[in-house]
């Protein structure tokens, strides 16, 4: 493919996100538009600006596609220990559900999400070596460990089970509104 420019790059990295169906990280888009990592950055900015719902996951730039989305989701408030997050997380996708994001309420900055979009067992490997690779915080340590998901999935039950799996293993506080 020849190196496109400007709005002709953004259409056809926008189109690839959709297609795409899953997280696709900069590397690989800046590959495909034959641009730096960084132009690609600057095009998701762009793009996000004039509306198009992408996120930027651990394992890469998502689009979320509002028209196609059945799902059913929830908002969970969970406690543990940084170390724990790593078994938190595959109990909720064992129970079939996708993580969404996890918040925290700061004293100062109110409100603070950070997207997960972790689905699978493997999903959770990314995140984790993500985790480990750039030696980053979770967002839990700014509050000895309280802090909320959006968990996602196809039917109520689901959401459901995943809600009592947590009870049962200690890390839900209550569900938050």
């Amino acid at each position: 493919m020849k190196k496109l420019y400007g709005e002709e790059r953004r259409n056809v990295l926008l189109d690839e996100l959709k297609q795409a169906g899953r997280p696709m990280t900069g590397s690989a888009l800046a590959k495909l538009a034959q641009v730096s990592r960084q132009v690609v950055v600057g095009d998701m900015t762009l793009l996000k600006a004039k509306g198009e719902p992408i996120i930027a996951t651990s394992q890469g730039y998502l689009y979320l596609d509002p028209s196609g989305n059945k799902q059913v989701s929830r908002r969970i408030a969970c406690s543990h220990r940084p170390e724990e997050t790593e078994a938190e997380l595959r109990l909720l996708v064992d129970c079939g559900v996708t993580v969404k994001d996890v918040s925290i309420e700061h004293p100062v900055y109110g409100e603070l999400t950070a997207g997960i979009h972790v689905s699978t067992p493997l999903d959770v490997d990314l995140f984790m070596q993500r985790i480990r690779d750039t030696g980053a915080s979770y967002l839990l340590e700014l509050t000895e460990g309280t802090h909320i998901h959006t968990i996602t999935a196809d039917l109520p039950e689901t959401l459901a089970n995943a809600v009592e799996a947590m009870k049962q293993h200690g890390y839900l506080l209550e569900e938050a509104e």
